[in-house]
């Protein structure tokens, strides 16, 4: 009986003296002396959309690199694969939460992921942060605006409300087109996305010839694609996914009365491999997606081919590098050390990342709002995909910028 009361009296200091030094209401992530800071990653590293993961990956790694050790540990880098679908999210996010020792996630690669993983890693008082979730409403917290936002998600990615209306200026203001013809997947993120563009360019005074969807592993697009030609648009904007803007591009060419039309995507098809894919049919394509540059971009870009070998498969590299400092600076700034043990405050690291302003990322100033929309809206530009492309080279050239 003694041996038992005395274990219960060691149990009971032991909560209360971790009580003592951990005060915040989400609780702590407790980081032992001769343990690892742990990072975590969520992205879709396998399938058609594993060059996003890869992207991403890649720049957090590089981050990880810089950093070295923080305060004084060495940096863990765990991850899953979450697919770019909301299972894979769910279940990538179930398998995050139940890891106490993470401080924060990078991701999701796909907005579909990131509305399925919202409601457990919010619920575990985890924090993430994504480098490529576009979609508006995980960034809106009024549900009747088919807001979806909770507590714990932040991204340095720019926001859909942005890049639709930029698709659309480009579309009409400068290109001049009349009619455009609109695909999505279904997924979250293409269907927000056209309808963005369609507003935009109808505000702007163009005709919406067609709206309509494709399905996910879909590979005969002759169907939708005759009903396109039917509706004679000027453009299409289909921001989808791979490999299915792979097939709809090269398709579209074969189909009559599409043989010149100009085919628009965005950042969900801004990889390496399209060009390859599409075939020739891909010259002269547009798409949107995340533009960066300046010294510290050129400096990224040296570490990747240094470190990584070649160039980023895509886009968001940079934002991600941002997202893993982001993470690994406001465990600096919240970071307790009892004796050699680190106490970080799950709330505390929300704070950091809630009230960030001013923060100098390598794609250029950031300040995070009160639903975690982090990035300037200014790292975004058209690129067109050229002859230059389809022989190896990467990235395309900017056909325009806002601006300009």
């Amino acid at each position: 009986m003694k041996k038992l009361a005395m274990l219960v009296a060691l149990l009971l200091a032991a909560a209360f003296a971790q009580a003592q030094e951990c005060s915040d209401p989400l609780g702590c992530i407790e980081v032992g002396p001769d343990d690892p800071i742990v990072l975590a990653y969520m992205l879709t590293t396998s399938g058609g959309t594993a060059f996003l993961g890869e992207d991403s990956l890649g720049g957090i790694k590089l981050a990880v690199s810089a950093r070295g050790e923080l305060l004084g540990r060495e940096i863990e880098l765990v991850g899953e694969d979450s697919l770019c679908s909301a299972e894979g999210g769910q279940a990538a996010a179930q398998r995050l939460a139940a890891d106490t020792s993470i401080v924060g996630i990078v991701g999701s690669s796909c907005s579909s992921e990131a509305a399925a993983a919202l409601p457990i890693i919010s619920e575990a008082g985890m924090l993430m942060v994504s480098s490529s979730n576009t979609a508006p409403r995980l960034t809106e917290a009024d549900a009747d605006k088919g807001g979806i936002w909770q507590p714990g998600y932040y991204r340095t990615a720019h926001n859909d409300l942005f890049q639709g209306k930029i698709a659309a200026d480009f579309a009409y203001t400068v290109k001049g087109f009349k009619k455009v013809a609109t695909v999505h997947d279904g997924s979250p993120y293409a269907e927000s996305l056209q309808a963005v563009m369609a507003e935009n360019f109808a505000g702007l005074g163009g005709a919406i010839a067609f709206q309509g969807a494709i399905n996910v592993g879909d590979t005969d697009m002759t169907a939708i694609l005759t009903e396109i030609a039917a509706s004679s648009p000027d453009v299409i904007y289909a921001p989808i996914f791979q490999p299915e803007i792979d097939f709809f591009t090269a398709q579209a060419r074969t189909i009559s009365g599409l043989e010149n039309t100009v085919i628009m995507g965005a950042d969900a098809g801004y990889s390496d491999s399209f060009p390859e894919a599409a075939g020739a049919a891909s010259v002269g394509v547009f798409m949107s997606g995340p533009y960066v540059e300046g010294e510290a971009y050129d400096a990224l870009l040296a570490a990747w081919a240094d470190e990584i070998g070649g160039v980023p498969p895509s886009g968001f590299h940079a934002h991600a590098y941002d997202a893993a400092n982001m993470i690994m600076d406001a465990v600096e700034k919240v970071a307790v050390d009892t004796d050699g043990t680190l106490w970080i405050g799950r709330q505390a690291m929300r704070d950091a990342l809630t009230g960030l302003t001013g923060y100098t990322g390598v794609i250029g100033q950031i300040s995070c709002n009160a639903t975690g929309d982090c990035a300037t809206g200014e790292a975004i530009a058209v690129f067109e995909i050229t002859q230059a492309e389809l022989d190896g080279n990467w990235p395309p050239p900017v056909a325009w910028k806002p601006g300009q």
